[in-house]
């Protein structure tokens, strides 16, 4: 069977890793890079030897698959270029920047029996996959997602930048409908919130609490689930799980053994598997899109405020 055709539409600091990952994978070619800032697309087609297209058309006929990685804004018009041309699409997070946009691109890559995956990182985290087993009937549940300013993703605010992520991963722990949504924000050093907090309650009675701010001097990417007799502490960045159960009246500690890899390595070669092998990706458009509508509301209400 021939390799993959891939491209990457949008190659700036995310675009151009994705790049140079597809560039690794063996069942893959990096056929083509695309970005409308000439000295993004110079240095990424240069470094990689790969051709470089200034406008996506040049794309079509040259691959069967794409990451997007442009500015949020972008994401539906182009994604609907690519799905249009038969072509097979990771987008990053946040999907899209309104429900209606998301429900075009679904329903587009069903028309065309295409892959529809959705850049949701920390499914593939190595400390949150070795929890899966261990995560049943949550009760509580907490998300600290604190960075320092980025100076890129500046066309959202933190909700649907940082806290997305978390949104996703409480709504796959919990198997509950969703009741009620409790958020703060401020804006900081955007138009946008910068910091922001968000109380979830589900109809069986968990509570999430999340908390993502990108103004902070300290790097967390942490959540902290609790469950009858145990407590699972999860470390995204340092890729490190414990687990803290109650045994005869006493708190034992275990920490998880976790065999470290790159989530984003991860998450692209999965993509290329499903779009080969023709397998459901593990965060599909339909199921991006529940995260979405999440941070949405949050968003929303931090704003009316």
């Amino acid at each position: 069977m021939d390799k993959l055709r891939i491209g990457v539409v949008g190659v700036g600091h995310l675009g151009s890793i994705h790049a140079k990952i597809y560039k690794q994978i063996p069942s893959c070619t990096l056929a083509g890079v695309c970005d409308s800032n000439p000295q993004n697309l110079k240095s990424v087609s240069g470094s990689l030897r790969v051709p470089g297209y200034a406008n996506i058309s040049e794309l079509f006929g040259k691959i069967n698959a794409a990451s997007v990685a442009v500015p949020t804004q972008l994401h539906c018009k182009i994604a609907e270029e690519l799905l249009a041309h038969n072509i097979h699409l990771l987008v990053e997070k946040p999907f899209t920047t309104t429900l209606e946009e998301a429900d075009r691109l679904i329903a587009l890559a069903k028309k065309q029996n295409l892959i529809l995956q959705v850049g949701h990182i920390e499914r593939f985290n190595s400390a949150f996959n070795a929890t899966q087993k261990i995560i049943k009937n949550p009760k509580f549940i907490e998300c600290h997602r604190l960075s320092s300013f980025p100076n890129r993703s500046l066309d959202v605010g933190a909700v649907l930048d940082i806290m997305i992520h978390d949104i996703d991963i409480v709504l796959g722990l919990v198997n509950s409908p969703l009741e009620k949504i409790e958020s703060v924000g401020i804006n900081v050093l955007t138009p946008f919130e910068d910091i922001a907090n968000a109380r979830l309650t589900f109809k069986n009675g968990c509570i999430a609490n999340l908390t993502a701010s990108r103004v902070s001097d300290e790097i967390m990417r942490k959540i902290r689930i609790f469950q009858e007799d145990t407590y699972i502490s999860l470390d995204y960045k340092n890729a490190e799980a414990s687990v803290y159960r109650k045994l005869n009246g006493k708190i034992s500690k275990e920490r998880l053994p976790i065999e470290k890899e790159q989530p984003l390595q991860k998450e692209l070669a999965s993509f290329v598997d499903c779009v080969i092998n023709k397998k459901e990706p593990l965060v599909s458009g339909p199921v991006a899109k529940e995260a979405l509508e999440v941070a949405l509301s949050i968003q929303n209400q931090i704003w009316k405020k």
